[in-house]
């Protein structure tokens, strides 16, 4: 398990903290991880100055990797005051149905014929975080089925084949699109 941490520049964040970027082993291969870091003592390779495990390695160890992750969004929000305020304002949910604002959201953009899949639009923030369950493979057999049946086992994590998303993550990434399709309508305000 990781913490997975949302920056608009993350290269600020991590110039203030001293830290080991993560590594991966991609079919034997070590590189170094995309997003996670550590920022507790871990083994350290003394040629890259990466840590000496993978991640996934460390992990069983007890090491606890962070992911310093970029969301560009966030370079338009002018303080914590507007996040605030883009977070709690109730989105115009119609404006899901249009491909063109789709195509401009984070997270949702390349799934705009999938979500129209769905028998009933999308309305509310829980179907919005069910319709990003669906978006990943392990719950994708979801697709179009009405919201009170995807409600009944899209968190479930038992049997799924692939990967899928928890209730939390999905919430998360369901807030932000809220916030983006926000800052859309706000420019034309």
């Amino acid at each position: 398990m990781d913490i997975d941490l949302d920056f608009g520049d993350r290269a600020v964040a991590l110039a203030l903290l001293q830290h080991t970027p993560a590594t991966i082993n991609r079919a034997g291969e070590i590189i170094k991880h995309p997003s996670g870091v550590y920022v507790t003592d871990v083994p350290i390779d003394p040629v890259t100055g990466w840590c000496s495990l993978d991640y996934i390695t460390a992990e069983k160890l007890g090491y606890f990797k962070i992911d310093f992750l970029n969301v560009g969004l966030y370079q338009q929000i002018r303080d914590p005051a507007h996040l605030e305020k883009l977070m709690n304002t109730e989105p115009m949910w119609e404006l899901l149905q249009h491909r063109e604002i789709v195509q401009q959201l984070v997270h949702i953009n390349n799934h705009f014929d999938l979500m129209q899949s769905m028998p009933e639009p999308i309305d509310s923030i829980l179907k919005l975080a069910m319709m990003q369950a669906i978006i990943r493979p392990g719950k994708r057999h979801l697709k179009g089925l009405p919201w009170d049946e995807v409600a009944k086992t899209v968190w479930d994590r038992d049997n799924a084949e692939g990967y899928t998303f928890r209730h939390s993550h999905a919430l998360a990434y369901s807030m932000l699109v809220i916030v983006n399709l926000n800052l859309l309508c706000e420019k034309f305000v």
